[in-house]
């Protein structure tokens, strides 16, 4: 693409795509589209995107374009793939200048460049962190705070490459800048608080961002940045500085007036703080253990004394109750039942906590968090007025509540009370005796301080079992509780009726269960009925009263119990139901979650009436429709579900005969749905492939061949979707491992395809394999990689010894996800070897394994990943690798491993 001429006329093409016209924008974006894969086409955007004269929404889409750019065609080995030339030239290119004078490119620049170097820095991109550290430390206050921004996503970008010897690469990385790091964020911080006191708001905002990245930048290099961070004074040494500046930006946002612009920044600055220090607990408990006492002294002063008043607000209370709910729950803190086995740094820990957490404190935190925290607020009990159906789906469910402040509490009372029961079972049994009688319902403050407590003694029920005598309690106080009737204290009346349920599988004798049921029916306001035709009645009653989807669902699932339960006996009762359900299917016409709900009452009445579903047959239009995949709701990968659990059943009954007779149309249809079909259906698709080479490796190919080139072309051209990349890779995996005839005829006709030499083809897939072996969560399928990719040993092919470096780190991985150390003997061995198929020993309320359980064992007995020992194949090929090369040349071929990797392998290895 020439660059003079090229540029005009790209240029054009943006402006149009910017266009709001679609005669010009589709166009348009068809001959970027098509501009792509052309020499050149990243630099004439560059130019571009660079150039601030031009429109600032065609440099924005030239960015977009670029970023996107990176994705298909940087990585060496993608097809149409930029020559190395342009992206040197790109490269230089990228880091001329840090001036960009919109906040939101220059974001997307430095989204760019960490996307860059993720793929080439630093082997192909030395120069990218020294010139990065040199334009921060420059006087241009808009070049030092743009430089900043790139160096934050390019250190995150590449902290988050999971491989060891990327790892490796971070860690060097970290050792060497940590001290910048350091120097740089306690310059902008001290700047800031000069100029803030100084009431120099303008520039102190300027200082905070700059604060902000420069801590971002630190956190990333504290968690990811060293293996053993405790042995480095200056992480260990901003570690502890956290906490005297997390109180400072505490005191500076008391300070501060509401309103004003700083104060937003100050709250993700005291959040990014708390982030720091939960993710190195999460990750290296160990390291984190000489900063356990200041934590809990920091979030316990902050959440339960005067110290946090006025200072703290919502997000900030939940990460402080995260933390101190980590340090409880966390495994590494607690010794073993017997001491002698224990770690010292487990008991170090545990001791610290035994320390901290004394009566008196513990006390203080229980009736805190049940008086203060588990309090209904104002907004709360007004939403509940207003609109109590949207009050209870939110409590109950909604994402809203996730990561709210109350949920949030109880969560920490439960895992205190569980660790300190003792303790804190006396302090919340006083709390209840204290409430016990009949609440005045003009004190609003003790209507919800009883709210709380009977809260807190129904999340711990399990924990209270042996000190509470709940039959007594119900007869005694709840029962009469849910027969105050005044309006006030419904706010008791939903809360006994709840904690009832909470208490009722832990300990409450059957014969209470009548008056219980009489209580309800009075609730639900018709308490001169039978049980069975009350409740019914009741519920449909209130199912015509509601009015939202959920909470409709919710009382269908409600009657859906109820006719399972009592089954052919709702006989009676259901004429109303009947009458009703199809209104109700019109009505939601709209709401296919709310059809499904209705479905399944459906099925349940079906079943309950028998004989007498006669009545049922205004339905049978619901019944056409539900088996018409023709209509909208069923073109969903939940739907298709359900067939592909039928097709893979049969697969596991005679996969050679259902191959034989059904995989040619089953082939054409899986081609035409992957045409059109969410990612999610994708998966779907490719599993009932994977299940037929599992079962039948060579027919499974011939049958599913014409979708194999398919799997192939997603492999070699880096599909983004990761389940969807893990199911291509665990397809190619059994091809390659147990058909090698077959994947060697794919890997000829694919080159032939792509016009690419073979060998050049086949490094390309083993490369994309290494690189998204994290896209592989299940260890069966990690496993299976290691094997197929070892499977090429021996070889004296180029391709494949160029990547044994590759093909090494796979295998070690997956011996760390499959590998169990005997404590007793100190040998490995693999654990998902299966060496005999034996009926399991059940207890009584455990179901019998099916059929199709016993098939599939049957099956894993045979299947490499249960029958080969990952450890004795990787000794085997590695052996015979150097039997093939000699000594020295198979040395040779192992430095060319990561030492660390090295080391690894031969702990592995050992007594072979």
């Amino acid at each position: 693409m020439d660059m003079d001429s090229a540029s005009s006329v790209v240029l054009q093409a943006l402006t149009q795509a910017t266009s709001q016209d679609t005669s010009e924008l589709k166009p348009a974006e068809e001959q970027l589209r098509q501009w792509e894969t052309q020499p050149g086409f990243y630099s004439v955007l560059l130019n571009i995107f660079n150039n601030h004269m031009l429109d600032v929404n065609v440099r924005w889409l030239a960015v977009l374009y670029f970023k996107n750019g990176i994705d298909r065609y940087w990585r060496r080995v993608a097809p149409h793939a930029l020559s190395e030339e342009e992206k040197t030239s790109l490269r230089a290119g990228l880091i001329t200048n840090f001036n960009e004078p919109v906040n939101q490119i220059a974001t997307q620049i430095a989204v760019l460049i960490a996307k860059v170097a993720r793929l080439d820095c630093p082997r192909q991109w030395p120069e990218l962190i020294p010139i990065l550290l040199e334009s921060i430390k420059g006087q241009d206050g808009l070049q030092q705070h743009r430089a900043l921004l790139t160096f934050y996503h390019v250190t995150k970008t590449l902290a988050s490459k999971r491989l060891a010897q990327d790892r490796r690469l971070f860690q060097d990385l970290a050792s060497g800048i940590y001290s910048f790091a350091c120097s740089l964020w306690s310059h902008h911080t001290d700047t800031f608080f000069q100029q803030i006191y100084a009431r120099d708001e303008a520039a102190a905002l300027g200082s905070l961002e700059r604060t902000l990245l420069s801590l971002k930048v630190l956190r990333k290099l504290t968690v990811f940045g060293f293996q053993e961070p405790q042995q480095n004074m200056e992480v260990m040494g901003f570690l502890n500085a956290v906490f005297e500046r997390l109180k400072q930006f505490l005191e500076c946002y008391r300070q501060v007036d509401p309103d004003s612009t700083c104060r937003e920044k100050l709250e993700k600055m005291i959040i990014l703080y708390t982030k720091t220090l939960l993710d190195f607990l999460e990750c290296h408990p160990c390291a984190f253990i000489p900063l356990i006492q200041r934590s809990l002294e920091f979030a316990v002063s902050y959440l339960f004394t005067p110290a946090g008043e006025g200072v703290t607000f919502e997000r900030f209370i939940v990460q402080c109750m995260n933390l101190i709910k980590m340090i409880v729950k966390n495994e590494a803190y607690k010794p073993s039942k017997n001491i002698e086995d224990s770690k010292p740094e487990s008991l170090e820990a545990h001791k610290i906590k035994t320390a901290f957490f004394t009566h008196p404190t513990l006390t203080e935190i229980g009736r805190r968090l049940v008086s203060h925290y588990f309090l209904l607020t104002e907004e709360e009990l007004a939403m509940w007025e207003e609109d109590p159906e949207s009050f209870a789906v939110e409590e109950t469910g909604g994402d809203s509540w996730k990561y709210s402040l109350r949920p949030c509490a109880e969560v920490l009372f439960l895992d205190i009370f569980h660790a300190y029961n003792q303790t804190l079972i006396p302090v919340l049994l006083e709390m209840v005796q204290n409430l016990q009688g009949p609440t005045n319902v003009e004190d609003t403050v003790q209507l919800l301080m009883k709210d709380a407590v009977y809260n807190a003694v129904g999340l711990a029920a399990y924990e209270l079992f042996d000190n509470v005598d709940f039959d007594q309690w119900f007869k005694n106080q709840l029962l009469g509780e849910l027969q105050v009737s005044h309006h006030r204290y419904k706010l008791i009346r939903r809360r006994v009726i709840w904690l009832i349920g909470q208490w009722i599988a832990v300990k409450f004798k059957s014969d209470l269960r009548p008056s219980l049921y009489e209580v309800i029916l009075s609730l639900m306001q018709d308490p001169d009925l039978v049980y069975l035709e009350s409740i019914f009645g009741l519920l449909f009653q209130l199912l015509q009263q509601v009015t939202q989807c959920d909470t409709k669902m919710q009382v269908l699932h409600v009657i859906s119990c109820v006719i399972e339960r009592v089954n052919i006996q709702i006989r009676p009762y259901v004429g109303c139901l009947v009458q009703y359900l199809p209104l109700l299917w019109k009505q939601s016409e709209e709401h296919n979650m709310l059809r499904c709900a209705i479905l399944t009452t459906l099925i349940h009445l079906v079943k309950g009436l028998s004989a007498e579903c006669k009545n049922l047959y205004p339905f049978l239009p619901v019944i056409q429709l539900s088996t018409d995949v023709s209509q909208p709701p069923h073109m969903s990968s939940e739907n298709l579900r359900t067939c592909f659990q039928i097709v893979n059943a049969y697969l596991y009954l005679s996969a050679t005969d259902f191959l034989q007779n059904y995989a040619e149309s089953l082939c054409r249809t899986f081609c035409a749905l992957l045409k059109d079909i969410t990612d999610e259906g994708q998966v779907q698709v490719l599993k009932v492939v994977e299940i037929a080479l599992k079962v039948s490796p060579i027919l499974g190919a011939h049958m599913f061949q014409p979708l194999l080139p398919g799997v192939f072309r997603g492999i070699v051209d880096g599909e983004r979707y990761p389940v969807v990349m893990s199911t291509y890779l665990g397809i190619m995996g059994r091809i390659l491992l147990q058909n090698s005839s077959f994947f060697s005829s794919l890997l000829t006709q694919m080159a032939s395809d792509r016009s690419q030499k073979m060998d050049e083809l086949f490094g390309s897939v083993i490369e994309m394999w290494v690189d998204r072996m994290d896209n592989i969560t299940q260890p069966e399928r990690r496993k299976l990689s290691s094997l197929a990719l070892l499977s090429l040993l021996p070889s004296d092919n180029s391709v494949i010894q160029d990547k044994f470096c590759g093909i090494i780190n796979i295998s070690v991985e997956a011996l760390h996800d499959v590998m169990t150390e005997d404590s007793e003997t100190g040998t490995f061995k693999d654990c998902m070897l299966m060496t005999n198929f034996e009926e399991p020993k059940l207890s009584d309320d455990e179901e019998p394994p099916t059929e199709q359980d016993k098939r599939k064992k049957l099956l894993a007995l045979e299947d490499p990943v249960h029958s080969v020992s990952l450890q004795q194949f990787v000794y085997e090929k590695l052996k015979a690798q150097q039997c093939m090369m000699g000594d020295q040349g198979f040395g040779v071929l192992m430095e060319t491993v990561d030492t660390e990797l090295v080391r690894q392998l031969q702990e592995f290895l050992k007594g072979f």
